[in-house]
């Protein structure tokens, strides 16, 4: 019996009063119901760890919507209260009021925050640095965050595989009118690939960039101009320096209009006697690549080493 309660009272220490009961996506607190976490979500919201700089999800994320918490869903941060502190972690200069909680932290110098729904650890809160004119910064682990974005309708979404994703997404990320990019994997038949099962060539998928553009600033046609102009198109083999059937140069259309447009660029390509190593194919699963690929030449402060942009269309 004693031995029970021994138990009971160290898994409730441990998680901080959560049942040691848990169903396959949520794990019971009283009448609470929290997401189940991975072990490094658990490393981070509730043993209060800290996830590498530049690494996380959000650090670049431009996009509008919501930021709540992974492990309740409260609604934490607005989109609108982001900024760019070049620290490595998703910085906001207010939450949303009264989401956010304030405690001294163990270490005797910086004040921890975190959820007031669960208290989840999000991060530390740091004052009088300068960045904005509230004088807050919020320093987050994207770990500790999920990102829901507000609908826009003039929101579309294109990709595109020319070679290492990591030089295809800096030059499209930097593009007029695009609004947010992810590298990932298309076209192979695995489910859930990870980067090293891709490398190991035999999954079918291409390294392949996720755009999403704002219609009402630039088009389709556009972003097709901007792909061919960024890589060698007429390599068969692979991109540069990287060989291989992930690097292969492809457009992954959505629908007949997008194929037709990528028709048309591939032809005057030719018109202007290139030969055109470009695969057309149909639009499939786009499988997000971890998080430490997302952004990479942002994070890293260089440029691609395969990718060079040149002027080819009027």
């Amino acid at each position: 019996m004693k031995l029970r309660l021994f138990i009971y009272l160290l898994c409730t220490v441990i998680v901080g009063g959560v049942s040691c009961v848990q169903s396959q996506n949520k794990i019971e607190q009283g009448n609470m119901k929290y997401n189940k976490l991975t072990p490094e979500e658990e490393r981070v919201i509730i043993h209060k760890g800290t996830e590498a700089p530049y690494t996380g999800e959000y650090v670049n994320n431009k996009r509008a919507g919501v930021y709540v918490c992974r492990r309740c869903n409260a609604p934490l941060y607005n989109s609108s209260d982001k900024f760019d502190s070049h620290c490595g972690w998703p910085s906001f200069d207010d939450e949303i009021k009264g989401a956010v909680k304030r405690v001294p932290d163990a270490d005797g110098r910086r004040t921890e925050i975190i959820c007031t729904n669960c208290g989840a650890h999000l991060g530390h809160v740091f004052l009088n640095e300068g960045f904005t004119a509230k004088e807050t910064r919020h320093c987050v682990n994207s770990i500790s965050l999920k990102f829901i974005p507000q609908e826009n309708k003039m929101i579309k979404k294109a990709y595109f595989a020319s070679g290492c994703f990591w030089g295809t997404e800096y030059y499209f990320m930097k593009a007029k009118g695009v609004a947010h990019t992810a590298v990932g994997f298309m076209g192979g038949h695995v489910d859930h690939p990870s980067y090293e099962q891709v490398c190991q060539k035999n999954t079918g998928h291409l390294e392949t960039t996720e755009v999403e553009y704002d219609t009402s600033k630039t088009s389709y046609e556009d972003l097709v101009k901007l792909f061919f102009e960024t890589h060698d198109f007429t390599q068969t083999n692979g991109q540069g320096p990287d060989i291989g059937p992930q690097y292969l140069s492809c457009i992954f259309y959505a629908d007949e209009n997008e194929k037709n447009i990528a028709e048309k660029y591939i032809s005057i390509l030719q018109k202007k006697g290139y030969k055109v190593a470009t695969m057309l194919k149909p639009l499939s699963t786009f499988w997000k690549a971890e998080d430490y690929h997302q952004q990479y030449y942002e994070h890293k402060g260089t440029t691609p080493y395969c990718h060079v942009y040149k002027k080819i269309f009027e």
